[in-house]
């Protein structure tokens, strides 16, 4: 489940909370805050759930995933399959609360998060999948709040996706060397030396479609100065990432948090 190691949790959160604080102006129903928090808890828990079943295989080649449970056999296969069945229950119960076209959108949420761990057999852009799943509370989060899905919500989502891209093409560069031993696809493998350039236009696509939101939604410079912030957070990450070392592309991926909370912090101060 990752419980000990939050920044999965932290990245998926962010890009929800966005959506809620939007949808509501700033004033979200507490009950559908809670539902969204827990959540995404619990769907990332069944996600890494799912992830792990998915390189039960390929994990105890890779040296930072040789140990995890499934991979080092401290957990059985039906004990993994059983535990991801419960969270997923348990999130299904939480949308269930809530109105038709939330629980349609959920379905589509959960296709996202199932597939996604599967695509980097066959593709060379499973971040892209990964966009969906990670983005997919943003739709969610309009229709709980106002029963429907506005085209902000779609233009946020598209920021979102364009940010997951950049910062887990990040993370697949510090796993590039033994994804390349064991045929795992990735976005870092897929464009090699134009990594970095391709991070970066991620980068400046993402501030772009959030100052477009902002501008749309007319969030004041609070909003603004977060995405100044943000910038200045995209520009450490590629200072980190210069010369591809694994261990800084791993910390330049851990440092998307405070990306993502720089946007949060904006959106709030621009609805007080």
């Amino acid at each position: 489940m990752r419980v000990d190691r939050p920044i999965g949790t932290l990245l998926l959160l962010w890009p929800t909370l966005w959506a809620v604080w939007l949808a509501s102006a700033g004033g979200p129903e507490p009950h559908i805050l809670v539902v969204f928090i827990a959540g995404v808890f619990l769907m990332r828990a069944a996600g890494c759930v799912i992830n792990d079943y998915a390189d039960r295989e390929m994990d105890p080649h890779v040296e930072r995933t040789r140990d995890r449970p499934l991979a080092a056999g401290r957990v059985s296969v039906t004990e993994a399959l059983i535990l991801c069945g419960v969270l997923s229950g348990a999130a299904l119960a939480l949308v269930m609360t809530l109105n038709t076209l939330t629980i349609m959108l959920s379905l589509v949420g959960a296709f996202w998060a199932i597939i996604y761990p599967f695509m980097k057999r066959f593709i060379h852009i499973p971040q892209l999948f990964l966009g969906f799943a990670f983005s997919w509370g943003i739709p969610m989060a309009y229709s709980a709040q106002t029963g429907s899905v506005p085209a902000s919500a779609w233009i946020l989502l598209a920021a979102n996706i364009a940010w997951v891209m950049a910062y887990d093409t990040m993370y697949a560069m510090s796993d590039r060397k033994d994804d390349l031993v064991i045929g795992i696809k990735s976005t870092a493998i897929l464009f090699g030396s134009y990594d970095r350039l391709v991070v970066g236009g991620c980068q400046a696509l993402t501030l772009a479609l959030l100052l477009f939101l902002g501008v749309r939604e007319s969030l004041d410079v609070y909003f603004h100065g977060s995405l100044i912030v943000t910038g200045m957070f995209f520009l450490f990450q590629q200072w980190l990432i210069r010369n591809r070392e694994p261990r800084a592309c791993f910390q330049a991926f851990l440092n998307n948090t405070w990306s993502g909370a720089a946007v949060f912090l904006g959106i709030v101060l621009s609805h007080l």
